[in-house]
């Protein structure tokens, strides 16, 4: 792979390492979606052809894991797939690959012996359903050719993997274009194949397929796939126009001409999320795209949420209160803004909204965070401020008083303020949150100092929320002064010119962490801050010198004796680093916001926030094509690691770049 301009690729030379790394993604609305690497060779037990959320967005089952190409000219058999056994890559169909472009709805340019063929994938929004079209250009001279197209499934929760079992079966129609493939007769999921080629059934399977991805993280990498039979159709000279279409549901509306206006309906869909924006930049005109991936129905509820990341993640309170200001507010959806506050303050519980939502139905909420609430208060400011929306507010005041009166007198999880008016909490229960069996990683039970910062945050916007609205509550007002005048004598480490980073207790007895991480940036960057401007300034410096990176923030300075540079190995050893050095990208929009607000939003500032942003825009073509990685190494050269495409990485530099760069939202 030689160059990346725009959103083309141009394959050549010895290319198979970075077609079978990078990866591309499209998804439907509803937590579904299709994935794979560049050369469609699987390295992930999440990646397949049709990932099917049957409980939106969650409870997501891969049905359809590939479709395996064949073109045969005269007696020679062109192989277009790509898979990965013990010790070998077969077949090699990313020799024939010659240009990837990328979507929203990617496509791929393949030469076989002088035939060109044109590929394209499309999910349908609001379905799981997926489209798969060629276009086949047989120029004059070639003799009779044929198309095969083996479609290989594996009906599976996509967290999971299979081998050959009795229970997968088919059903052919009678009218030799379509199949069902079924699970066992009770399966909530069952895939449809509909194709304008014929099919021939021949029922057998495919073994020992290899997940590099998987073995590099520590988890079970084999697999069979089930292989029904294939597609086939004659080629004739000039362009073949060829389609298969998978789904959940039997799709009996389905020809050349239904495929035609579901890619234009498609394209149309994508236009009109982009009307009306001024973004005329490289990042923040791709960035745009990818935060439409992440936005979701949750249910037949017709609410919305946030998807925190591609592939496996679901949708997490604390990652979509962070990520709902860049994905919807700064992209002016804000209908769905609304959507996603209205789906989370209906499900708030004893002052606390769900730290995630179950992969399954039946399973309970999970409601352990203390961030997550007040984020949720800071979100439905910044919708406010965007908006001027107090009707919709006015509906969402009562989860507000909910929050901050549970967490004053006391509710779950230890959450309570203490006496000097700051929040105590118990441990886990900060984003940094990582755990080796029942130990934590990194213990902050206490009184955590981003913590604080978003509890002030949070009493400050309640005051001035209830101002609009015409309510009087002078006690938001009165404690947030008690947290203002504690803040500062509790946290600054004066000897390191920052803040401590927990107030911690063991035994009853207080101990100051004064590790050097990225946290205290919130006490810099949040809407309402409690410092004064020269320690401000002296917490950017600090963050400045020791964990910005091209990629974000480190989550612990390189000094420090836990410091671990690289996200690598099994889950002991990836959980380790996870908050212990490795660099987080939403993270650089605090930092920005911060760096811009200590020096006056001046032009200079702007400027460099542009440069530092900017440096993302190499990465669209690094490892998930079109979108930022949920984190990198701490070390150079801060390899891209974890999910490839994760909401808040996206949402903060979008913002970031929104408000600090086009200066798109009025500053205060």
């Amino acid at each position: 792979m030689e160059r990346y301009e725009g959103t083309i690729f141009s394959v050549g030379g010895d290319n198979s390492g970075e077609l079978c790394q990078k990866e591309w993604l499209i998804t439907n609305g509803l937590g579904g979606y299709a994935s794979s690497t560049l050369s469609f060779m699987n390295t992930r037990k999440y990646h397949g052809l049709l990932v099917a959320s049957m409980e939106p967005p969650v409870d997501r089952m891969v049905l359809l894991s590939s479709l395996d190409e064949e073109i045969h000219i005269g007696g020679i058999t062109h192989e277009l797939a790509c898979h990965k056994y013990m010790g070998v890559v077969h077949p090699q169909g990313f020799s024939y690959i010659k240009e990837f472009v990328e979507g929203p709805i990617p496509s791929w340019k393949y030469d076989v012996d002088g035939i060109h063929i044109l590929k394209a994938l499309l999910m349908e929004h609001g379905k799981n359903t997926v489209f798969i079209k060629y276009a086949i250009n047989v120029p004059p001279d070639k003799g009779i050719c044929r198309m095969r197209i083996h479609p290989l499934a594996t009906m599976r929760d996509f967290h999971k993997l299979i081998l050959q079992h009795d229970e997968i079966s088919q059903e052919a129609s009678s009218y030799g274009t379509a199949l069902m493939v079924n699970f066992g007769e009770d399966s909530k999921a069952k895939l449809h194949l509909v194709s304008n080629a014929a099919y021939i059934p021949a029922s057998d399977w495919y073994y020992n397929f290899e997940y590099t991805a998987e073995m590099e993280r520590g988890y079970d990498y084999h697999e069979d796939c089930f292989h029904p039979g294939y597609f086939e159709v004659e080629l004739v000279q000039g362009i073949n126009e060829i389609f298969i279409v998978a789904s959940t549901e039997k799709r009996t509306d389905i020809s050349l001409s239904s495929v035609r206006k579901a890619y234009d309906a498609e394209n149309k869909r994508i236009s009109m999320i982009c009307q009306g924006l001024d973004y005329t930049d490289i990042l923040p005109s791709k960035l745009v795209i990818a935060a439409d991936s992440f936005i979701v129905m949750r249910n037949s509820t017709g609410k919305h949420s946030i998807i925190a990341g591609y592939p496996w993640f679901a949708d997490w309170g604390r990652d979509t209160m962070i990520s709902l200001p860049g994905l919807t507010l700064v992209t002016g959806r804000y209908e769905l803004a609304a959507s996603i506050l209205s789906t989370f303050a209906e499900n708030c519980r004893d002052g606390l909204i769900p730290n995630r939502f179950p992969d399954h139905s039946g399973d309970n909420y999970a409601y352990n965070t203390v961030d997550a609430s007040l984020w949720f208060i800071n979100a439905l400011w910044k919708y406010l401020e965007y908006t001027d929306d107090v009707p919709t507010v006015r509906k969402m005041w009562s989860t507000v008083v909910d929050i901050i009166l549970n967490y004053s007198k006391g509710t779950m999880f230890g959450i309570k303020m203490d006496a000097d008016g700051l929040l105590l909490h118990d441990g886990q229960l900060t984003w940094m949150d990582a755990k080796a069996g029942d130990a934590e990683i990194t213990p902050r039970k206490g009184k955590a100092c981003e913590i604080n910062a978003l509890w002030y945050n949070s009493l400050v916007i309640a005051s001035k929320i209830a101002s609009r609205l015409g309510i009087d509550e002078p006690d938001f007002v009165e404690m947030a002064e008690k947290v203002r005048g504690n803040f500062a004598r509790v946290f600054w480490n004066e000897d390191q010119g920052c803040l401590y980073d927990c107030i911690g207790y063991d035994q009853g007895r207080e101990y100051k962490d004064g590790s050097l991480r990225p946290n205290q940036i919130l006490a810099v960057s949040l809407p309402h801050c409690m410092l004064d401007l020269e320690k401000e300034k002296s917490i950017v410096r600090k963050v400045q010198q020791y964990l910005l990176t091209p990629r974000g923030l480190r989550t612990l300075a390189p000094y420090e004796a836990s410091y671990t540079g690289k996200y690598e190995g099994g889950v002991l050893q990836r959980d380790m680093a996870y908050h212990n050095g490795t660099v987080w990208p939403w993270l650089l929009g605090p930092f920005i916001c911060a760096y811009c607000k200590t020096k006056g939003r001046s032009l200079r500032s702007r400027m460099y926030a542009k440069e530092l942003l900017d440096g993302f825009i190499p990465h669209l073509a690094e490892a998930g094509v079109g979108t930022i990685s949920e984190i990198f190494d701490g070390t150079e050269p801060h390899m891209p690691r974890g999910c490839v495409s994760q909401a808040w990485s996206v949402a903060e530099i979008l913002r970031a770049y929104s408000e600090n760069v086009l200066v798109n939202k009025p500053m205060k």
